[in-house]
């Protein structure tokens, strides 16, 4: 057989082998894969935060959903101009539109956003993860002369590990790395 027809040995197809642990924990540990159109800075997969890590089975239906809408919300906001704030738009009925204030989940399968509606009226979903069905959209700051509200950073910061109750936080703050 000559070198044009020889199939690629497995040592070019993989840099390395996988034990059977590897392979079974890598098929369960949750993974984030986008393509678009016209890539932009902040359309990319996001990096996972150590919390999510973990293989999904150990956390709740609404923990796990809870976790990755955080990182949609923060993406989606990321991408936003100063006079725009995240909302999520209603599918069916005429229920509108929320600007998103708040989220939060009750274990093990329910996820829960808070916000308001275009009048300015409080508004609350609840929503079982299986009916979970949200669409992100930029709406116009309510008042255009304060500063757009961002929930998606402090959201995210529930995604990062609390230090030690009893640690200082002078000292963690320098143990943590910079972004």
């Amino acid at each position: 057989m000559s070198d044009k027809k020889r199939k690629p040995s497995a040592s070019a197809i993989h840099d390395s082998i996988d034990t059977s642990a590897e392979a079974a924990e890598a098929a369960i540990l949750p993974q984030v894969h986008e393509v678009h159109c016209d890539p932009k800075p902040g359309q990319s997969s996001p990096t996972l935060p150590k919390a999510m890590q973990k293989p999904a089975e150990e956390k709740s239906p609404a923990r796990w959903a809870y976790e990755r809408m955080i990182l949609y919300i923060k993406n989606f906001e990321e991408q936003l101009d100063s006079a725009h704030e995240v909302a999520m738009g209603f599918a069916g009925g005429d229920a509108g539109v929320m600007r998103i204030e708040g989220m939060g989940y009750f274990d093990p399968d329910i996820v829960t956003f808070y916000g308001s509606d275009n009048s300015g009226a409080r508004t609350q979903l609840v929503q079982h993860v299986t009916q979970l069905n949200v669409m992100l959209r930029a709406l116009p700051k309510a008042q255009p002369e304060t500063p757009a509200m961002r929930i998606g950073f402090r959201l995210a910061k529930d995604l990062e590990p609390d230090p030690a109750p009893d640690a200082d936080p002078d000292i963690v703050a320098e143990a943590e790395p910079d972004t």
